[in-house]
């Protein structure tokens, strides 16, 4: 049977380099929403048809989302739902690719939040001090201040996925010490 190994913390805390040092197929929602963005003519359309006063260019422009997202709240659901369905086809078909695998991971920023885990996921929570993820995020192409304030006011608190979590992985963002969280974690699991 397949394990699924959902990896949650906090934006900007290293989910991704965490999740692509485990050696197995890795799901990263993030990368799946891009690539919607880019080419995705269908989801542009329900956009700029939702949102006419900001959506206005092919592909999409992050730059327009961030103005929809900033100038009204609401704008932020609007997406997540419209982008959600897609990411969860998505999710389907890489699962469904991965069937016959032992492992894979699941970097989904909001799989509590949308309930996108199962009961007997194992979940890891990356533990990363808030200087570090700081610095980090402002390192972003696209950095801005208020909306990633918007975006941790929708996913839940750190200290509950925390205590949801199976495991809690240190990250000081130095490949090394991961990759021994890592090995002790399967060899647990597996």
């Amino acid at each position: 049977m397949m394990i699924r190994i959902g990896i949650v913390g906090d934006i900007g805390s290293g989910k991704t380099f965490i999740a692509n040092n485990f050696g197995y197929p890795v799901f990263n929602a993030d990368y799946e929403v891009s690539k919607l963005y880019k080419n995705n003519k269908n989801i542009y359309s329900k956009l700029k048809r939702q949102l006419p006063k900001y959506i206005s260019t092919f592909p999409l422009q992050k730059s327009e989302l961030t103005n929809a997202i900033l100038s009204n709240k609401k704008n932020l659901k609007i997406i997540i739902n419209l982008v959600h369905k897609e990411v969860r086809k998505k999710l389907k078909i890489f699962l469904n690719k991965n069937r016959n695998k032992k492992i894979v991971i699941l970097d989904i920023p909001l799989l509590i939040e949308n309930k996108i885990y199962k009961k007997n996921d194992v979940l890891i929570f990356v533990d990363s001090k808030k200087k570090d993820i700081n610095k980090k995020i402002k390192k972003r192409p696209n950095y801005n201040i208020n909306l990633i304030n918007m975006f941790r006011k929708i996913q839940l608190n750190p200290i509950y996925k925390k205590k949801k979590s199976n495991y809690i992985i240190k990250n000081k963002f130095k490949k090394e010490p991961i990759k021994k969280e890592i090995k002790k974690i399967l060899a647990d699991i597996l």
